[in-house]
C-alpha cells in the first residue's frame, strides 16, 4: 500500500480514537462527544452528550452497569435522582442528584446510526472526610511531660491529608497514613504528634485539621484543650510602693500556678517564728516605724510544690514638705540669686563708669580757671581805668 492510499486510513483511525476519548471535535459529524465530570458525594452532576449529524436517530445515556437511563426524552430507569435537563435532536443532557460513591464510573452516550457510535464520560465521585477525632490525651499533664496525640478521619476519597497546630503555631506531626475502608472506595487516614509540654501550654488548644479537595476550602478540624500542672510563681506587691515612717503599708503576696496556691507563709529574716497575716495573703503594717525595716519573704504552696519571693523594707523618715514644694522653693531661690548677681554686676559697671566721667569733668574745670581773671582783679582794673587816664596800673590784692 502506497503512502497516498494509507493516509485516509490513518485519519479514519485517528478520528475513531479521538471521539471515544471525549474530544469535542470530530471529523465524523455523526460521532457524539461528552466530557469527564467530578462531583462531591451528595452533590449533583450533569451529563451532556452532543452530536452534529443525528441521522434521524436519538441519543441515549447508559450507566456503568449498561442500564439505559434516558433514550431521547423517555426515562428508562426508575430512579428519581436522574432527571432530564435538555433533549433535542443534537443534544441529550441529564442530571444525577444526591450522587453516591456507587455512582462513580464510565457513563456511555450512544447514537444508533449505522454503525452505532458511542462516547464515554468518566464520573469521579469525591468522598468527603469525616470530622477528625483526637485520641491519646490523658488529663492532666505535668510540666515537662511528653505526650502523644493521634488524629484519625475516615471516608475520604482520595485519601485526605492531616495537619497539626498548637494555637496558631504549626506542630510537626508524623506523615499521614492511609488505610482503605471496607467498602473498597474510601480511606481512613491517621497521624500522630509528639511534643513536650511547658507551663505556657496550660489551656492551649491542639488542633488537627483535614485537608481535602472535596471540602473546597471549608474548615474541618477538631481541637483538644490540654491542662498542664506546674509549680507556682509568686511576687510581693507593696502598697504604697514607697512607704515612709508613720504610714500604713500592705504587702500583698500574689501567687499563680496550676493548681492555684492555697497556702501562704510570711516570715522575716532573723525572726524564728512565721509572721501572722492580718488579711488574706497580705501582711499589714498599720503604723510603720524604723524597727519594721528588714527582709520579708512570702512562700506560696500548692500540691505541685512551693515558691518563695523576697521584699526588702527600708522605712524612711517622714517628709513634712512634699517633694514638689521643695523643688519649687529651690527653683525660686535660684532665680532670686541670679537676679541679685546681675544687679551687683550692673552696680559695679555703673560705679566704674561714673568715676571715669567725673575725673574728666574736674580736669576741664581746672583748665577754665587758669585762663579767666578772678573777680577782684577785674574790679581793680576797672577803677584804675577810670582815674588814671593813660597810666594804667594793676593792683593785686
Amino acid at each position: 500500500m502506497g503512502a497516498p492510499a494509507a493516509l485516509p486510513l490513518l485519519l479514519l483511525v485517528a478520528c475513531g480514537c479521538w471521539a471515544p476519548c471525549g474530544a469535542n471535535l470530530s471529523q465524523d459529524d455523526s460521532q457524539p462527544w461528552t466530557s469527564d465530570e467530578t462531583v462531591v458525594a451528595g452533590g449533583t452532576v450533569e451529563l451532556q452528550c452532543q452530536v452534529k449529524d443525528h441521522e434521524d436517530s436519538s441519543l441515549q445515556w447508559s450507566n456503568p452497569a449498561q442500564q439505559t437511563l434516558y433514550f431521547g426524552e423517555k426515562r428508562a430507569l426508575r430512579d428519581n435522582r436522574i432527571q432530564l435537563v435538555r433533549s433535542t435532536p443534537h443534544e441529550l443532557t441529564i442530571s444525577i442528584s444526591n450522587v453516591a460513591l456507587a455512582d462513580e464510573g464510565e457513563y456511555t452516550c450512544s447514537i444508533f446510526t449505522m454503525p452505532v457510535r458511542t462516547a464515554k464520560s468518566l464520573v469521579t465521585v469525591l468522598g468527603i472526610p469525616q470530622k477528625p477525632i483526637i485520641s491519646g490525651y490523658k488529663s492532666p499533664l505535668r510540666e515537662k511531660d511528653q505526650t502523644i496525640l493521634t488524629c484519625q478521619s475516615s471516608g475520604s476519597k482520595p485519601a485526605a491529608k492531616l495537619s497539626w497546630k498548637k494555637g496558631d503555631q504549626e506542630l510537626p506531626g508524623e506523615p499521614t497514613r492511609a488505610q482503605e475502608d471496607p467498602n473498597g472506595k474510601t480511606f481512613t487516614v491517621s497521624s500522630s504528634v509528639i511534643f513536650q509540654v511547658t507551663r505556657e501550654d496550660d489551656g492551649a488548644n491542639i488542633v488537627c485539621s483535614v485537608n481535602h479537595e472535596s471540602l473546597q476550602g471549608a474548615d474541618r478540624s477538631t481541637s483538644q484543650r490540654i491542662e498542664v500542672l506546674y509549680t507556682p510563681t509568686v511576687m510581693i506587691r507593696p502598697d504604697p510602693p514607697h512607704p515612709r515612717e508613720g504610714q500604713k503599708l500592705s504587702l500583698h503576696c500574689e501567687g499563680h500556678g496550676n493548681p492555684v496556691p492555697k497556702e501562704y507563709v510570711w516570715e522575716k529574716e532573723g525572726s524564728v517564728l512565721p509572721l501572722k497575716m492580718t488579711q488574706e495573703r497580705a501582711l499589714i503594717f498599720p503604723f510603720l516605724n524604723k524597727s519594721d525595716s528588714g527582709i520579708y519573704g512570702c512562700t506560696a504552696i500548692s500540691n505541685m510544690g512551693s515558691k518563695k519571693a523576697f521584699y526588702t523594707l527600708n522605712v524612711n523618715d517622714p517628709s513634712p514638705v512634699a517633694s514638689s514644694t521643695s523643688t519649687y522653693h529651690a527653683i525660686i531661690g535660684g532665680i532670686v540669686a541670679f537676679v541679685v548677681f546681675l544687679l551687683l554686676i550692673l552696680l559695679i559697671f555703673l560705679g566704674h563708669y561714673l568715676i571715669r566721667h567725673k575725673g574728666t569733668y574736674l580736669t576741664h574745670e581746672a583748665k577754665g580757671s587758669d585762663d579767666a581773671p578772678d573777680a577782684d582783679t577785674a574790679i581793680i582794673n576797672a577803677e584804675g581805668g577810670q582815674s588814671g587816664g593813660d597810666d594804667k596800673k594793676e593792683y593785686f590784692i
